[in-house]
C-alpha cells in the first residue's frame, strides 16, 4: 500500500477535517463536531479511492456502495435524535469535561476527540487502499461473503436503533421507564454497537479478498474501532448504572456486545 496518490489525498483531507473539527469545538464550546461527521467521512475516503480508479473497479465500487448505505442510515438516525440541532451535544462530553481540569480536557479534545477519532475513520476506510493497489484481483467469494454479512449487520443495527427509538418515544409519553431490555437488547446490551463493529470487520475482509492475505496492516482500523467501543461502552454503562441501580442485574444476565442467550 503506497503513501502517494489517493492515499496522500485521503490523509490530507483527514488532517484538514480533524483540524477544522477541533477549531469548531473550541469556537462553539461543543465537542460533538466529530460526531456530526462520523457517518460521512469513511465513504468520502472510500469514494476518493474509487474515483481515482475511475469508478471502474468492481470491488471499490461495491465498498463505496456499502459505505454509502451505512452512512445514510447512521446519518438519518443521528439527525432524528437531534444530533445536528444547534447546540446538540453528546451527553457524555459535559460529564467528562466536569471530571477534568480545563487544560487537560482541551488536550483530550485535540488529541483524542478530534485528531485520533478522525484518524480512526481514515483507518477503517483504509481497506480501500488495498483494493486500489490490487485492482487486478477480480471479485471473489470472500468479497461476496463480506458484502452479504455487511448487509445482515446493517439490518441488525437498523432494527436495534429502531427498537431503541420506539422505547425512548414511549418513555417520553410516560408509557415506559428505565432502560431497554427487550427485542435485540434481550441478547446484547448494545446490539447496535456490535453490528457497527462487525460491519467494519466486513469492510476489512475486502482487503483480504484483494490481497489474498488474511492478516494485513489495515486490520488496525477495525481493531482500534473495537477497542474504542469497549472503552465507550464501559463509560456509558457507568453513567446508566448511576441512574438505574437495576441495570446491574441486566448486566449480570445479558451479554455486553456479542448477542448471546440471556443468563438466568
Amino acid at each position: 500500500m503506497g503513501v502517494n496518490g489517493p492515499f496522500l489525498h485521503v490523509f490530507c483531507v483527514c488532517a484538514a477535517v480533524a483540524f477544522g473539527s477541533w477549531l469548531a469545538s473550541v469556537i462553539t464550546k461543543n465537542n460533538s463536531q466529530v460526531d456530526r461527521l462520523w457517518s460521512l467521512m469513511p465513504e468520502v475516503y472510500i469514494g476518493i479511492f474509487a474515483a481515482e480508479a475511475g469508478f471502474a473497479n468492481a470491488r471499490l465500487n461495491l465498498m463505496l456502495a456499502l459505505s454509502i448505505l451505512w452512512g445514510a442510515r447512521l446519518t438519518y438516525n443521528f439527525w432524528r435524535k437531534g444530533g445536528y440541532r444547534r447546540g446538540g451535544e453528546d451527553y457524555r462530553w459535559p460529564i467528562l469535561r466536569a471530571r477534568m481540569r480545563p487544560w487537560v480536557f482541551q488536550l483530550f479534545n485535540f488529541g483524542f476527540i478530534s485528531a485520533y477519532q478522525h484518524f480512526l475513520l481514515l483507518l477503517i476506510a483504509a481497506p480501500a487502499a488495498v483494493a486500489f493497489d490490487r485492482q487486478a484481483t477480480p471479485l471473489n467469494a470472500v468479497d461476496l461473503g463480506a458484502a452479504a454479512a455487511f448487509l445482515v449487520f446493517l439490518g441488525g443495527e437498523t432494527l436495534a436503533d429502531q427498537q431503541q427509538w420506539r422505547f425512548h418515544a414511549r418513555k417520553a409519553r410516560g408509557e415506559a421507564s428505565g432502560f431497554l431490555s427487550e427485542g435485540l437488547f434481550r441478547y446484547s446490551r448494545h446490539p447496535n454497537f456490535f453490528c457497527e463493529m462487525a460491519m467494519w470487520w466486513c469492510i476489512y475482509a475486502f482487503a483480504v479478498a484483494a490481497s489474498g492475505a488474511w492478516l494485513h496492516p489495515v486490520i488496525a482500523g477495525p481493531v482500534l474501532l473495537t477497542l474504542l467501543f469497549q472503552g465507550s461502552t464501559r463509560f456509558t454503562e457507568s453513567i446508566t448504572l448511576q441512574k438505574y441501580p437495576a441495570y446491574a442485574d441486566y448486566q449480570r444476565r445479558t451479554s455486553r456486545l456479542v448477542p448471546l442467550p440471556p443468563r438466568s
